[in-house]
């Protein structure tokens, strides 16, 4: 089986989940005897052609110079090189800069959308630009042979408002089993004394409520947060806005696994604030990471999560918390969490379940 990848900045993931997903799904393809190809912005740092046995394809990506049309112009250059490829599936993840470009999709391949959160919903985006994506929604679905959502909502969803069956395969994540607590020594913390997040800055995960809750809690206890402040409006205003508050730290993106892990493990409280989209990838990797989990409450994260975390609306209930909730109290939590991983979330799990589907959709061609 030949499977194209497209609709990341490509992998290994210096990015975000997209990137982690294609990064565990292609090389898990490659050990079960597929030919794969992942494409990858120009602007990626990992330039080789091969990684762990999958064919890197670069493409121009102009973004850098020419801002969000450039991810339309990166798409265009994905989908035209994939004309060369001679390829069986072309999975495409997402559709927000992509699904325009549809009618250029080879002939050969059958195009498999998985077709992430609700991106019209978001926050960040304007009138028109939510327009625009609700239609580009509709062209993704109009213009794939299959759809894949990775949760039971954004089925529902797509189902009822296209009348057209989609697939249910959720993200997968794995539990963590080596940590370094010498980590903590690099960024001057101490084993549960510290709570975070991982996210991107962006208004609809809840990022301004989670900070307002640090300064309304009156503890001093190290709050730290983790993700590209530097990309947007949004993230820029709200590093000013908290540049004096010395319990509030700012680290910026991290990539290298072992320190996420480890900074997840040891910290105390993990706050998860995102309110669109499905099952969330950092959300697996924290449940995995044995964290007590304080999560925005909406019905994708009490999906996942059901009772096994504590859920907050505004930065009150993030301030109660901080004062009254303790990771050393909340085995029960905890353990649960692992469990869901082993048995709904596994990585191998979803990875063969992809690979099923992908053998299935070739026989009903």
């Amino acid at each position: 089986m030949r499977i194209g990848i497209i609709g990341t900045r490509g992998i290994p993931n210096h990015y975000g989940g997209f990137e982690q997903f294609a990064e565990y799904l292609a090389t898990y393809l490659v050990k079960n005897d597929c030919e794969v190809y992942v494409y990858n912005s120009s602007n990626h740092p990992y330039q080789d052609k091969i990684f762990k046995g999958v064919n890197i394809v670069h493409c121009n990506d102009p973004e850098k110079k020419m801002g969000t049309i450039g991810q339309f112009i990166y798409d265009l250059n994905c989908i035209l090189d994939s004309k060369k490829r001679n390829l069986d599936i072309i999975l495409q993840l997402g559709y927000t800069s992509s699904s325009i470009w549809s009618f250029l999709f080879p002939k050969k391949p059958l195009i498999i959308t998985n077709m992430d959160g609700l991106e019209w919903k978001r926050s960040k985006y304007t009138f028109f630009v939510r327009k625009f994506l609700k239609y580009a929604e509709s062209l993704a679905v109009k213009n794939s042979h299959f759809l894949v959502a990775d949760s039971i909502g954004i089925k529902k969803y797509i189902d009822d408002k296209y009348n057209k069956d989609s697939k249910y395969i959720a993200y997968g994540s794995k539990i963590v089993s080596n940590v370094d607590e010498t980590v903590l020594e690099k960024f001057n913390l101490k084993k549960l004394q510290y709570h975070m997040l991982i996210a991107r800055i962006e208004p609809e995960n809840n990022i301004e409520t989670i900070l307002d809750g640090v300064v309304y809690s009156k503890k001093e206890t190290p709050f730290i947060v983790i993700g590209d402040y530097t990309k947007n409006s949004f993230g820029k205003r709200i590093k000013e806005k908290y540049k004096d508050v010395s319990k509030i730290i700012f680290l910026g993106s991290i990539y290298n696994h072992n320190e996420l892990n480890s900074l997840r493990n040891f910290c105390n409280l993990y706050f998860h604030g995102h309110s669109v989209g499905g099952t969330n990838p950092s959300l697996l990797e924290a449940m995995g990471s044995g964290n007590l989990i304080i999560a925005h409450n909406n019905i994708f994260n009490k999906a996942v999560l059901k009772e096994n975390a504590y859920y907050f609306y505004t930065y009150k209930d993030v301030g109660f918390y901080l004062e009254n909730k303790n990771k050393e109290f909340e085995s029960d939590k905890i353990e649960n969490n692992n469990d869901r991983i082993n048995n709904e979330y596994d990585i191998n799990k979803i990875n063969g379940s992809y690979l099923n589907f992908f053998h299935e959709c070739l026989s009903k061609n």
